[in-house]
């Protein structure tokens, strides 16, 4: 672990850049999200190289995000980095030092890392390949715009849930501070389906949603590079 170098980062993002580059090079607009619920976001955010799809034509709105996808869409649509992160000269940790299921060279590897050094607390046992729930993945994006814009805490009168006790017991202040921020809404019968499968377009729209408000915060501090994101998930 302490021979792995801030080179070898490097080459793993260099690598997910070029890869990502050649399998995901922008061209014209997705051609499956006619009558999807967000479809301008989700362009947007694509002309933006802010997300990209499973191949340069294809989105797959209604495909489940999984946990590399889940990671990648908000490490890259927040352009996460390590910026601001400090390490003793060749000690940059690599993926699979901080999640042992992850592969070095994998395509989200960087992701991981840039997430979990911006304060997103993903667990250690993470299986990049599970479906993620819409409660996680909640609770992932509010700690990256949290942690990353110091938002200042928020008191708040807590919304009531139908089916509170569906939730994760540590996702509740998250799930409750979107809900507040108009991140996240609840169905009309006050549900918020904590353990549903979240969907590839679901998520992409609550990313681009957070992005406007973080946009309309007053001095919001611009405290992220301008640069692309890596694809969200491989050439299938």
């Amino acid at each position: 672990m302490n021979k792995k170098s801030v080179s070898s980062v490097l080459a793993v993002s260099v690598l997910s850049l070029s890869l990502g580059g050649q399998l995901f090079a922008a061209g014209a607009g997705f051609g499956d999200l006619n009558g999807v619920t967000g479809k301008s976001k989700i362009e947007s955010l694509k002309n933006q190289q802010l997300v990209k799809g499973v191949s340069p034509s294809s989105f797959n709105p209604q495909g489940i995000l999984n946990q590399a996808q889940g990671v990648q869409f908000i490490a890259g649509g927040l352009r996460l980095s390590l910026a601001a992160v400090s390490f003793e000269a060749g000690k940059v940790p690599m993926a699979s030092d901080l999640f042992p299921s992850i592969q070095d060279d994998a395509w989200y590897a960087e992701a991981f890392i840039n997430a979990h050094f911006n304060g997103i607390e993903i667990p250690e046992s993470v299986d990049p390949s599970a479906p993620m729930t819409k409660e996680t993945y909640t609770h992932y994006l509010m700690q990256a715009i949290e942690k990353t814009h110091n938002l200042p805490k928020i008191k708040l009168i807590p919304k009531a849930i139908g089916d509170e006790d569906e939730l994760t017991v540590e996702y509740q202040g998250s799930i409750q501070r979107a809900l507040a921020r108009g991140l996240v809404k609840l169905d009309p019968q006050g549900d918020f389906h904590p353990k549903s499968e979240i969907t590839r377009a679901e998520a992409a729209v609550m990313l681009y949603d957070s992005l406007e408000f973080l946009k309309n915060l007053p001095e919001a501090p611009d405290s992220a590079p301008d640069m692309p994101a890596d694809s969200d998930q491989p050439a299938e």
